[in-house]
């Protein structure tokens, strides 16, 4: 299967709170680094959701808000992926992001030119990606 989402990171289950309707999932990535989403109990069921066992998750790069520097404030996006600016790449009306957190893993992120621009993004500055978990889709091996 192809996936239009640019971000797609496969780890283990670290983590899993079950509610009366949603349970939050916790992803250990390769290196350490760590992603939260939040679904359905619904979800968990059919997809058998445990921890120890291996999920994908994917974010879609619009639905990846940018921090430059250093975090002064807290913000309720569960995410919150400090790391360095990786690459830009420039379009005409938006440029493609890509945070590299401390454990290697790449955070791509689309936002505008202007933006870019006004958070004085470049490459090698910190940077943190900030991703509501409910922005997180995650899925298992068939």
């Amino acid at each position: 299967m192809n996936i239009s989402a640019r971000n797609i990171f496969t780890g283990t289950i670290s983590a899993l709170v079950n509610g009366a309707v949603n349970a939050e999932v916790e992803l250990t990535l390769d290196g350490g680094d760590k992603i939260v989403a939040i679904v359905t109990e619904s979800s968990v069921n059919s997809l058998e959701l445990a921890v120890g066992k291996t999920a994908t998750a994917l974010i879609k790069a619009p639905w990846v808000m940018v921090l430059a520097g250093e975090a002064t404030l807290k913000f309720s996006a569960r995410n919150q992926l400090a790391g360095t600016v990786k690459f830009l790449t420039k379009g005409a009306v938006n440029t493609e992001v890509g945070i590299e957190l401390p454990g290697g893993n790449l955070v791509y992120s689309v936002i505008t030119n202007e933006a870019v621009l006004d958070l004085g993004l470049k490459e090698g500055v910190p940077a943190s990606a900030l991703i509501k978990a409910s922005h997180v889709i995650l899925g298992v091996p068939a």
